[in-house]
This record gives structure tokens, sequence and C-alpha cells, in this order.
């Protein structure tokens, strides 16, 4: 889960920094000291999940979630009992106060993560296929994505470029091959390399260190042989 965390309090920021640090699904993207920081970061990236404090100059935790049309899951962490009963009447995951130990950290945290992983188990059919598409920040816009496009994906640190089929340009978003892995159905999309992920359906052949796909070649690593195996067994 891809997380964010806004608080104008450097220390809290770096305690939930030191936390977050401590759970393996969690992907830190941001630490925001403003409501506005954290607007332009789910402006630009996909954000699951934000640990949000409440008192904040400007405009505060609860007027940032309300205004936010397609809401992340939340997690309030505040010093301030009293509003509480404002937060789960907008329907959080949990709300901390201040300080947090870690154990009830960890407990909303798996909370939150047990929510996600319902949600992404949603998104299944009964045929076992996925929704077949993705929506992916690029060029200063949220494009929609089938999968069935896709030829394949190359990673580039913070960022992925996206091939796709007839098209002579890739897409270049910021999100790490990591988080973008974790959106495409596990059938049809194979990691192949640190820094590539193939689409099984434009897959030509496979020769060693290197696999062809309609208009290009893209590289396989040994350490990805076990992939590499199981892809051909689904070939076969």
């Amino acid at each position: 889960m891809r997380c964010i965390i806004i608080d104008d309090e450097p220390l809290a920021l770096e305690l939930l920094e030191d936390n977050i640090k401590k759970i393996d699904r969690l992907e830190l993207v941001a630490s925001c000291r403003s409501a506005a920081q954290a607007m332009q970061v789910m402006h630009e990236q996909q954000v699951d999940l934000i640990f949000c404090d409440i008192q904040m100059p400007g405009i505060t935790g609860l007027q940032l979630v309300k205004s936010l049309s397609q809401k992340p899951m939340i997690i309030f962490i505040t010093a301030y009992q009293e509003f509480a009963m404002d937060g789960f009447e907008l329907d959080v995951v949990d709300y901390l106060l201040k300080p947090v130990p870690l154990e009830r950290f960890l407990k909303a945290c798996n909370k939150a993560l047990h929510l996600f992983d319902m949600q992404s188990r949603t998104q299944v059919t009964e045929t076992g296929k996925t929704r077949g598409h993705l929506f992916v920040h690029a060029d200063y816009n949220l494009i929609r994505i089938s999968h069935d496009e896709i030829t394949y994906i190359e990673g580039l640190k913070d960022y992925v470029k996206l091939f796709r089929k007839d098209q002579p340009k890739p897409l270049l978003s910021r999100i790490t091959i990591k988080a973008l892995e974790e959106q495409l159905p596990a059938n049809q999309f194979f990691r192949t390399h640190k820094s590539y992920i193939v689409n099984l359906g434009y897959i030509q052949s496979i020769r060693k260190g290197r696999i062809k796909l309609e208009g290009a070649e893209v590289p396989y690593s040994e350490n990805y042989k076990e992939v590499i195996d199981r892809m051909i067994g689904k070939a076969v």
C-alpha cells in the first residue's frame, strides 16, 4: 500500500516515518507538512492510505478529508480526543491519540491492510478476471489504460514507462514498478527483471537473457527464472 503522512510537527513526521518502515507492505510516498502539500502529492501519484493530523494551520485534516472526491483510506493521528466522532463520521479506518504506542499503530495498519486486501478481491469477477484496466497519472492527466493494450513496463526508480500496442511513445508515470505490479492481474503480467514487467499475450519467443515481444526485446534475469518457468507453463 502506498501511503503519505500529513502533520505540521517535524517530530511527529519522524516518528511516523520510523513506524512505517517497520511494516513491509507499506510504501511511504511522501511526508507532508500541510494539507496543500498532500493534495499536490495525491494529484501526481496514487495514494492508498493517509496518516493525517487534524489540527494544522490552514486547511485542517477534517477539511482535507471532506474535500476529497475520491478518498484513500484515512487514519487520523491527533492529540485531541474531541474530534473522534467527526473522524468516524467520515468513515475513517482508525483514530489514534498521540503519543501512539507502536502496538496500537500496528493494529491500525493491519486493519487498513485487511480492508485493502478485501477491496482488491472485490475487483475480481466470478470468472477470475480483473476489471480490465487501471488509471495512471501521466502528462498532467489521470489516464485510463486497458490491461490488454500494455505490452510491457519499464521501471526507472520512482517512475515507470508503459509501452502500449500501436503507440509510438510510452507513457511516463510517477509510480514505482513494485506498486504498479500490485495493480496488475498476476495471470497476465509477469516480472521478468527488477526493471521489467511483460504482458504474456505479446511474447513471441524467449531465449537466454532476452524476451522478444511484438516490436521490442526486453531482458530477463536469472533471479526471475522461477517466474519465467511459471510463465512458460501457463503458455503451454
